[in-house]
This record gives C-alpha cells, sequence and structure tokens, in this order.
C-alpha cells in the first residue's frame, strides 16, 4: 500500500469532529416550574396514556381508538415519521466507501481527412470505488442531525395523537352537552305546553286575561325556536367528530345522540387538590417540548456540518477493471487495469460564502432555541389553565346545581300559586324562564368539568405516570 494512502486511512481513523457538542438548554429549571404552577413535586398522581378510560364510556373509547388509527394528521404523522426514519439509513452511508460495477464499449470512426487514422473499439468492464474521508466529522454531525429529527417526528406524532384524543372527547362531550340541552329544551316545551292548557282553561273561565294566554304562547314559541339552533349545533358537533375519526357523519354510532344515559347529567367528580400531584418534569417531559428539543438538537449538529465545509476535503478515487481495444481479448490476464487517485480540496477563495454558512446555522438555532422556550412556556400556560379553570369550574357547578334545585322548587311552588289564583302569570312565566335558563347553564357546566380535565391531561402531556 502506498505511503499516502496508508496516510489517508489514518487520518481516517484518528479525524476529529468539528463544532460545538450539544448541550440541552436549561431554561428555567424544575424548582422553577414546580413553584410556579404549586406542584407539590411528587408522582403520587397516576393518570394513564389512555387516561380517556377514566370516563367510564364505551362510546368514547370506541371514537378515541378510531380517531388515532384513522386520522388523516396521525396518518400524516406516522408517513413523517417513516420518511424521517429512512433519511437515517440514507444519511448513516453517505460518508462510507461507495463501490460501483460498470461496464462500457465506444466505437470511434475517424474522418479519412486525417491521414492515416484507423477506426477504434474500446471496450471496460471493472469496478469503480469512491471514498469521502470523513476527517472533520460532517458525516458524523449529519447522522447526529438525522437522529434528531427521528426523534423529533417521533415527538411530534405523539403530540398529534394526544391532540386528536383531546379534541375527540372535547368534541364528544359538547355533543352530549347539546344532547343534553336538545332535551332540556324538549322538557321545558312539555311543561310550557300544560302551563299553557292551564292559561287557557282559566282563560275561557274568565279568570285569566288575553295578555297571560299571548305570554303562555310566546313562551312556547320561544322555546320551540330554541329547538332547531340547538340541533344544529348538535349535527355540527357531529360532522366535526366525523372528521377527527376519519369517517362519514352516518358512520358514526347510531347512540352517539341517544339521551339516555348521558354522561352530561351527573358532574364529573375529581379531587382538585390531586392535580397538583406532579413533579415539575411532567412540562419537559410533553411530546411537544421534547419534540422542540429535538429540533434544536439538529439545528446544533447542522453547525458542525457548516463549520466543517471550512476544512479540506479528502476524497479517495480507485478502479478495477479489464480494458480492451478487442471485445476477444477483454478477458485475458493483460487487460487487467487499475487506477487510484486520492485529491485535496482546500477552500481558500469563496466570497466568505462558507463562513456566512456557518453564521447562518448558527442564527437558525437562535431561532430554534426559541421556539424551545416558548414551547416550555406555552406548555407551563397549558397546565396553570387547566388546573385553574378545572378549581373554577367545580365551584362553579355546585354553586350551579343549588341554584337550579331551587329554582325547580320555585316553579312548583309558583305553579300551584297561580292555579290557585294567587299570583299573576308573569311571575310564573319569568320562573319557568328561569329554570331554562339554569338547568341550560348547568348542561354546560357539567360538561366543562369534563371539558377541563381533558385539558389538564393534555397540558400534561396525555397523561402522566412515574414512568414518564
Amino acid at each position: 500500500m502506498p505511503n499516502y494512502i496508508l496516510i489517508l486511512f489514518c487520518l481516517a481513523v484518528t479525524s476529529c469532529t468539528v463544532g460545538p457538542d450539544y448541550q440541552e438548554p436549561s431554561i428555567f429549571d424544575d424548582t422553577q416550574i414546580k413553584d410556579s404552577l404549586k406542584l407539590t413535586d411528587t408522582n403520587t398522581l397516576r393518570v394513564s396514556k389512555d387516561w380517556y378510560l377514566l370516563f367510564n364510556d364505551e362510546t368514547l373509547n370506541s371514537l378515541i381508538a378510531q380517531a388515532l388509527d384513522n386520522n388523516p394528521s396521525v396518518l400524516q404523522g406516522i408517513a413523517r415519521l417513516k420518511q424521517a426514519r429512512t433519511i437515517v439509513g440514507i444519511n448513516r452511508v453517505q460518508y462510507l466507501p461507495m463501490l460501483n460495477a460498470s461496464s462500457g464499449y465506444d466505437y470511434a470512426k475517424a474522418s479519412k481527412n486525417i491521414g492515416l487514422a484507423a477506426d477504434s473499439n474500446f471496450f471496460q468492464l471493472g469496478f469503480d470505488a469512491s471514498w469521502e474521508i470523513d476527517i472533520w466529522g460532517a458525516g458524523r454531525r449529519l447522522n447526529e442531525q438525522s437522529m434528531a429529527q427521528l426523534q423529533e417526528a417521533l415527538y411530534n406524532l405523539q403530540n398529534i395523537k394526544v391532540m386528536i384524543a383531546a379534541e375527540t372527547a372535547n368534541t364528544y362531550f359538547s355533543l352530549k352537552t347539546s344532547v343534553e340541552q336538545l332535551q332540556i329544551a324538549k322538557n321545558n316545551l312539555k311543561l310550557q305546553q300544560e302551563i299553557y292548557k292551564t292559561v287557557k282553561e282559566k282563560y275561557a273561565s274568565g279568570l285569566a286575561d288575553e295578555t297571560a294566554l299571548n305570554q303562555a304562547q310566546y313562551l312556547i314559541a320561544s322555546t320551540q325556536a330554541v329547538i332547531p339552533a340547538t340541533e344544529y349545533q348538535l349535527e355540527t358537533y357531529k360532522n366535526a367528530l366525523a372528521v377527527l375519526v376519519g369517517r362519514l357523519p352516518d358512520m358514526l354510532p347510531d347512540n352517539i345522540t341517544s339521551t339516555q344515559n348521558n354522561i352530561i347529567k351527573k358532574a364529573y367528580k375529581y379531587d382538585i387538590n390531586s392535580l397538583y400531584n406532579l413533579p415539575a418534569s411532567v412540562i419537559r417531559n410533553r411530546p411537544d417540548v421534547k419534540a422542540a428539543e429535538r429540533a434544536l438538537a439538529a439545528q446544533n449538529a447542522a453547525i458542525g456540518q457548516a463549520v466543517a465545509e471550512l476544512y479540506p476535503n479528502v476524497t479517495l478515487s480507485a478502479m478495477f477493471g479489464l480494458q480492451s481495444t478487442a471485445g476477444s481479448k477483454l478477458f485475458n490476464s493483460s487487460s487487467q487495469a487499475y487506477s487510484y487517485s486520492p485529491s485535496l480540496v482546500l477552500p481558500l477563495f469563496n466570497w466568505g460564502k462558507l463562513q456566512s454558512n456557518v453564521k447562518l446555522q448558527q442564527y437558525i438555532k437562535e431561532e430554534t432555541l426559541e421556539n424551545y422556550r416558548q414551547t416550555l412556556l406555552s406548555a407551563v400556560e397549558d397546565l396553570n389553565n387547566a388546573i385553574t379553570a378545572a378549581q373554577k369550574e367545580a365551584t362553579k357547578n355546585k354553586y350551579l346545581k343549588k341554584a337550579t334545585a331551587n329554582m325547580r322548587t320555585a316553579l312548583n311552588n309558583i305553579r300551584r300559586k297561580y292555579e290557585n289564583g294567587l299570583v299573576d302569570f308573569s311571575q310564573l312565566l319569568q320562573t319557568e324562564q328561569d329554570l331554562l335558563a339554569a338547568e341550560n347553564t348547568l348542561a354546560v357546566s357539567n360538561g366543562a368539568l369534563y371539558q377541563n380535565i381533558i385539558a389538564f391531561y393534555k397540558a400534561a402531556g396525555g397523561g402522566y405516570s412515574d414512568k414518564n
């Protein structure tokens, strides 16, 4: 082996890796996050990745399972993960020696005007090898970058699944809230029709005036007008669910709008204080935060690649094969031929292009770092908002239950008094309208309790356990 080939081989073995080595950013330590969110910094809260199973609703479980299998965004995320995995395989061999088999035939007919020149044939069969030696670690940085991008794609897919599961559950509870509101409107319409019947009887006997009769009719018409709007809202939620699960609307379960055993009829029970029993690391374990951190690692590797371009580039090329001017002699031992050609390219003057590329990659890293910081801050915001909303809604729901129960009692009392002629119809009218509003507000609050806990699970990265 010639001495310079040995030298090149030694360079490949002892090569270095230029550029900055990656260090995970220390933006806001866990103590700061814990204090800001008032977390207990324990892991006593166990929330499975399949957190939605806690609601004990088989229809919801089925919808989320379908969404995670069929939602277009999930499938796109899977495709991007496959692409990233393939790119890793491509980049892994980028700086390895390459070998190609080649063959060729060349025939040239000489001009009659150039003297004694004769026609020529040239046959060639052999192997071509090339190797760009990764002396400065450009290949290693490329592998480092592609692996980080693969991990980023994986975390992005996990984040998509978290968002799709949460959005499906959120839309489902919005739909069930509309189902309950529609049932409330129909029940109140039935009650209003009974009241109208009483008013009509009083009017016929001269115990009620025409104003009371018109007010009773107005109450019925007002509620009848609410029903189509609620039915429309219900249909929009069905359509939204169909998109989330990747199905057509008529493919949704038949019982999705059933009023029987509507989960919204009862408020979701949970211990508010337990939501604080999380370690601060729950924020950094969110898949969107991890994806942002991996994007930063990938960009750090890109700086190393740019720095490597500033240094000499060494390439070794070689050929071994058979060459002959006659096809019949191609496979003779005398047709054997080989060549090798090491080359060195040293960047000397390129108008600052390579140095500018290093700066460009550094500036991109600065942007990527700010994206990571923003993602981290948004994660803290999400969790803080979710816990606060759950607390406030639970308090609100408690008072709404009392208010609605009191309003039902009041309506029964006012109705009896009206039937006995002790109060005028305007009091009954107002009380019935107040009851309708109270029941609707309570139904919305019941739904919000579920949706707030969904927001908490989503903010915690789609569930948290000590295995995170």
